[in-house]
């Protein structure tokens, strides 16, 4: 094995809980086309696979998706959702415990971080502001700044080519399966965290090379096995 240097990670469910702030905007657009809203918990299990996923199911009111739903109403309300979110992004969305501290840690034992989220990539920069997160991650990339996302793998793959590194120096670190599938389909090992949004699913159902409770433990499982290297 060799000494891993590049670490990738999610952001929503795993360096942030963004779910207050997409359950609002997700809430105002249903609002606006009279629909009924639903609690933060419901929403928490439609969040992973990028805006319009959460709007289609929203609109559809649950994972199955209404087949009569049209493409022309749901771009309506993704417009829509883009605009709420856009005022309400950082409002109540918090970072994990320990997440800050541990990314700083991480960057100063000499890591080179990434990001690679589904999240529409026009709203990374008002996050890293108010995280205070700009000069940690050496390249991001949302959902939208290649032609696919996860679970693909060439949003990870496109990051290692990218800033030079091998998948066999690098971890993917996740919450959900998309995160974990992405790792596999590219062949790099996954970190996994229990806390986040995996749609009421055990993570460890995916096979996850090592999984955490928190960000912590986390943290100092990757400053301790690369000291073995």
């Amino acid at each position: 094995m060799k000494n891993k240097q590049l670490l990738i990670f999610d952001l929503d469910g795993t360096l942030i809980d963004s779910v207050p702030d997409l359950a609002y905007a997700t809430n105002a657009v249903l609002s606006e086309l009279g629909r009924a809203t639903f609690d933060e918990d419901t929403v928490r299990h439609w969040v992973g696979n990028g805006a319009k996923k959460l709007v289609e199911r929203a609109l559809s009111g649950g994972d199955v998706l209404d087949p009569n739903l049209s493409e022309q109403t749901v771009q309506q309300a993704l417009q829509r959702f883009f605009v709420h979110y856009a005022e309400h992004t950082c409002v109540n969305t918090q970072a994990y415990e320990g997440v800050s501290q541990g990314l700083q840690r991480l960057k100063q034992a000499g890591f080179t971080l990434a990001l690679v989220t589904n999240k529409p990539a026009q709203f990374l920069p008002a996050i890293f502001t108010a995280m205070n997160w700009q000069n940690l991650f050496s390249l991001t990339l949302g959902g939208d700044s290649l032609p696919v996302k996860k679970p693909d793998p060439t949003p990870l793959l496109y990051v290692c080519e990218q800033l030079g590194f091998s998948t066999q120096q690098t971890y993917m670190v996740g919450d959900s399966k998309n995160d974990i599938l992405a790792g596999h389909n590219a062949n790099i090992d996954t970190l996994a965290l229990t806390y986040g949004y995996n749609y009421g699913q055990d993570i460890r159902l995916e096979n996850p090379t090592h999984t955490f409770e928190n960000f912590t433990d986390l943290v100092d499982f990757v400053l301790t096995i690369n000291q073995r290297y």
